[in-house]
Formats: C-alpha cells, sequence, structure tokens
C-alpha cells in the first residue's frame, strides 16, 4: 500500500480541490499524511479497468466504524461510485461486528451531506469549525450487505 500514497493523495487532492473556493481553505484531507495514514488506518481502492476511481479511509473503533475520508475522482464523479464505498464500509462494518458507521463532513458541502442523507446517514451533533460548520453524521446498520466491488 505505500506505494499507493503518491496516487491516494493525488486522487484525494482532486476530489476535494472543488470545495477550495466554496470554504476558502484547503479542506483537512488534502492536508493528511497519507504515508501515515496507510500504515495507521485501512484504505480501500475502487478500481475500474486497473485504475483507481474512488477509496475509502476507515477506522475500527470498539463501537463503530469511522469513514475517515471518502473520495472519487472528479472526472469519475455521478457514476454511483460514492455509494460503492459507502455500501463497501457497511461491509466492513458488519463482518467486524459494528452496527454503527460514523463519519464528518463539512456543512457546505451540500451534495456530499445530500449523498450521505439519501443513503440513511442522519446528522447527531454539529459544530463550528474555521468559520463553517462540521456535521457529525452516523448509520445504523443491521443487515449483511452483498456486491462484489473490485476493491484493493
Amino acid at each position: 500500500m505505500a506505494d499507493d500514497v503518491p496516487a491516494i493523495r493525488d486522487l484525494v487532492r482532486a476530489a476535494y480541490a472543488r470545495w477550495v473556493p466554496l470554504i476558502g481553505r484547503e479542506p483537512r484531507p488534502m492536508l493528511a499524511d497519507y504515508a501515515l495514514a496507510v500504515v495507521e488506518h485501512r484504505i480501500d481502492l475502487l478500481c475500474m479497468d486497473e485504475r483507481g476511481v474512488g477509496l475509502i479511509e476507515t477506522v475500527l473503533h470498539d463501537d463503530h466504524l469511522w469513514i475517515e475520508n471518502v473520495a472519487v475522482d472528479p472526472a469519475e464523479q455521478g457514476r454511483g461510485y460514492g455509494r460503492r464505498l459507502l455500501e463497501h464500509a457497511e461491509q466492513l462494518a458488519l463482518s467486524a461486528g459494528r452496527t454503527e458507521i460514523r463519519l464528518l463532513t463539512n456543512a457546505a458541502f451540500a451534495s456530499n451531506v445530500a449523498l450521505y442523507e439519501r443513503v440513511g446517514y442522519d446528522t447527531f451533533k454539529s459544530e463550528p469549525f474555521m468559520g463553517g460548520e462540521t456535521l457529525y453524521m452516523r448509520k445504523v446498520i443491521a443487515a449483511q450487505h452483498g456486491g462484489d466491488y473490485p476493491f484493493t
């Protein structure tokens, strides 16, 4: 996975670049140390035609699965890959015996918030952050989801 760090970093930076003008700064995932993240977190790459089109970064906690990051290549957005990545997180959570998934996002990222809400996440907390608002969202899951996706 260490060999994938440059591709991971580039994918994340490209995915989040659209938000820079909206919030006036680089979102935190653009600043993350992915050499460290590949060691400390689980990062699953979604590949199509042997090319990474998205990723999901997760951390297993005692009572839930934390989604640290979801990123989809801007050229591939709108094709359902974000939803697939979230479904993959549900599979990971359930296979680890967790029935709750949590994440945070910037309230200004309206399309992201809408996607999370469409697939069953709800906001359980919000707080101010750097002139904006951070939303803490969660989803309770109960049944195993099917589907084989080309993750590496």
